[in-house]
């Protein structure tokens, strides 16, 4: 069995898959494992997640070995492929109805538009000083004191919510804490920040064409708060066709970078592979 990994290097975590093909020649996930980096040396960070998931897969070593993000000086690599279209084949592996990828990532957040194939269509991204980021929310929970898990439900409590004015992040925390200051109520404050988000990334998504859903991956994807205020959004942005409108997810959605590293670097082993092959016959 042809067995690849896909390692997604982002600015927050490092996120690494081992995939295996069966005897339908169906892709099967065999292992997962993140890792937040935490100030850790990257590389340190990249060889304990791989061979950490390479251990659970408990498949021997990948034939192919894909990274995407920021992990093109990975040594022990053998390819490399674009984020765009490693979360917009990965998106489509764990939920087929999508037709555009919303990535929040920890510094930026892209939308990206793909067919039925994966095949990148168009994206947008945000510039790293927008209010609409994952480490932007880390830190506004950070100063209300509440966890990350605690956030989603909390900003479904809102009733109202007082949007962030700004778009860069410095500028947005200053807003919050202005909020605190007058009163504001965490719920109705991380309503508020959702909402604004959400506008941003509805904006981006409304610039591309595309006719399906709507997956959210990253870090924010399990964000139940988040993905409520982008439904709103859209509801308000998009034009009246259901399927452009709907949101989805997955439990693995953080994982879906690298799980289209790993699907196109199983498809370039393949094709290297009969390459082979027909040089061996002509010899």
């Amino acid at each position: 069995m042809p067995v690849t990994s896909g390692i997604d290097v982002g600015s927050g975590a490092v996120k690494a898959v081992v995939m295996g093909t069966d005897d339908q020649g169906e892709e099967r996930l065999l292992a997962k494992v993140s890792s937040r980096i935490r100030r850790r040396e990257v590389a340190k960070v990249v060889d304990e997640v791989f061979h950490a998931a390479v251990e659970q897969a408990g498949a021997g070593e990948p034939d192919y070995i894909a990274t995407t993000g920021e992990g093109e000086e990975v040594p022990f690599a053998t390819g490399h492929f674009y984020g765009m279209t490693t979360h917009a084949r990965g998106a489509l592996y764990l939920e087929p109805r999508a037709r555009a990828v919303l990535d929040v990532g920890a510094l930026h957040t892209r939308a990206v538009a793909m067919d039925g194939r994966g095949r990148v269509l168009d994206y947008k991204m945000t510039s790293q000083c927008a209010s609409g980021s994952g480490q932007f929310l880390e830190n506004i929970a950070r100063y209300l004191g509440v966890s990350q898990e605690e956030i989603g439900p909390l900003s479904l409590q809102g009733k109202n919510p007082e949007k962030v004015s700004s778009i860069c992040a410095v500028l947005a925390e200053t807003d919050v804490i202005n909020m605190v200051s007058r009163g504001i109520t965490t719920p109705d404050i991380l309503r508020g920040v959702h909402d604004s988000m959400a506008d941003r990334f509805a904006r981006l998504l409304r610039s591309l064409q595309f006719d399906g859903a709507i997956f959210v991956s990253g870090g924010l994807a399990s964000d139940l708060g988040l993905r409520a205020a982008l439904k709103d959004a859209l509801d308000k942005r998009m034009p009246a066709d259901t399927a452009s409108r709907e949101v989805v997810t997955h439990p693995d959605a953080i994982f879906a970078g690298a799980i289209g590293a790993a699907l196109h670097g199983g498809f370039r082993h393949r094709k290297l592979q009969r390459a082979a092959g027909t040089r061996a016959e002509a010899d």
